[in-house]
């Protein structure tokens, strides 16, 4: 028998002398989280002085940016590292190829811009994609009912580039077109943003616990019966993700995203093992809405709930979470 498994036996050992106590318990504790494990996600919206309610998404509001810049210096209280942006466009100027999205003046873009003048040390992390600005709601150009690849990464490293010229530190391509990671990684290095980070969701999977989501970035009713099967994983594959995060890491990704994150711990876990890069796992509107909905029912502890499953996915390998409530888990680490 290996000696380093070796499990010992009963009476002699006894597992349950190390949980006696809170001291004890820490001091054996194989898995930490910290405020610099924590991403929050916020969205922002057009005009002054909004606070707008997500009915879907319980506790989480949309905000104008003056109003966002006020949450930020919260998150900069906190001590939580980044933040990730998401907008929600006026459909009066929507149109069925998201071209505001290549809008130099944009909401995000503005957005950014305001973020990195007054918070410059906090990590901002920009989305890319086109389901915020399209008609349709898909990530990407629309052709005869399929998405179609080639023509939307080209408009993606366009819109990836405006981005990183507001001041993104982080793009986060979230389209899952093939290929999209090394034409944006070319534009961004030939226009001489080579230190701009990429993440990429490299194995973001046709889930069903995205609907809040799309609830505030306004994306939901554009959709309407659509999916986004064919170009989203399969949440029946797990071999896939690593051939995707494996693709994209040649192609130059910086670090990945596995999105979901609780359905998919084992996805996080496995390439974990297998590549050597930074996993971030995104905990996703549905998982939260879902603790949050239980707690308005007294079904659970918020708090102790949420905590427990963003430790199961830092325990899983994910070496950074995207997470709503990380305000909540920042303050009461604070209080510990």
């Amino acid at each position: 028998m290996n000696k380093r498994f070796a499990l010992g036996k009963f009476p002699r050992t006894r597992l349950r002398r190390n949980r006696q106590f809170p001291w004890s318990r820490s001091l054996v504790s194989e898995t930490n989280l910290v405020t610099d494990d924590l991403i929050l996600p916020l969205f922002v919206t057009e005009g002054k002085k909004i606070k707008e309610n997500i009915s879907s998404l319980p506790s989480i509001k949309r905000y104008s940016i003056d109003k966002l810049l006020k949450k930020i210096e919260e998150v900069s209280e906190y001590k939580i590292p980044a933040i990730a942006l998401f907008p929600y466009i006026d459909k009066k100027i929507k149109t069925f190829d998201g071209k505001e999205a290549l809008n130099k003046k944009n909401l995000i873009c503005r957005t950014i811009r305001e973020i990195k003048k007054n918070f410059p040390k906090i990590g901002l992390i920009s989305d890319v994609a086109l389901d915020p600005y399209t008609t349709h709601g898909h990530d990407g150009i629309l052709k005869n009912n399929y998405i179609a690849n080639d023509e939307t990464i080209e408009i993606l490293s366009q819109q990836a580039l405006i981005q990183a010229e507001a001041g993104a530190d982080i793009i986060a391509p979230s389209d899952m077109m093939d290929g999209r990671i090394g034409i944006i990684r070319d534009t961004l290095d030939n226009e001489g943003f080579n230190k701009t980070i990429i993440l990429s969701y490299a194995a973001k999977f046709a889930s069903n616990f995205y609907g809040p989501f799309r609830d505030a970035v306004g994306s939901s009713k554009s959709l309407n019966k659509a999916d986004k099967k064919s170009y989203q994983m399969s949440y029946k594959n797990s071999n896939e993700a690593i051939r995707e995060v494996g693709m994209d890491i040649n192609e130059g990704a910086d670090m990945v995203m596995v999105k979901p994150a609780l359905p998919y711990l084992d996805i996080i876990y496995k390439i974990k093992k297998k590549f050597n890069i930074p996993i971030f796992a995104y905990q996703v509107s549905g998982e939260f809405s879902m603790i949050k909905f239980c707690e308005k029912e007294k079904i659970i502890n918020y708090e102790e709930t949420l905590y427990e499953t963003l430790i199961a996915i830092k325990r899983s390998g994910a070496s950074a979470i995207f997470c709503y409530g990380a305000l909540d888990i920042a303050k009461n680490l604070k209080n510990e």
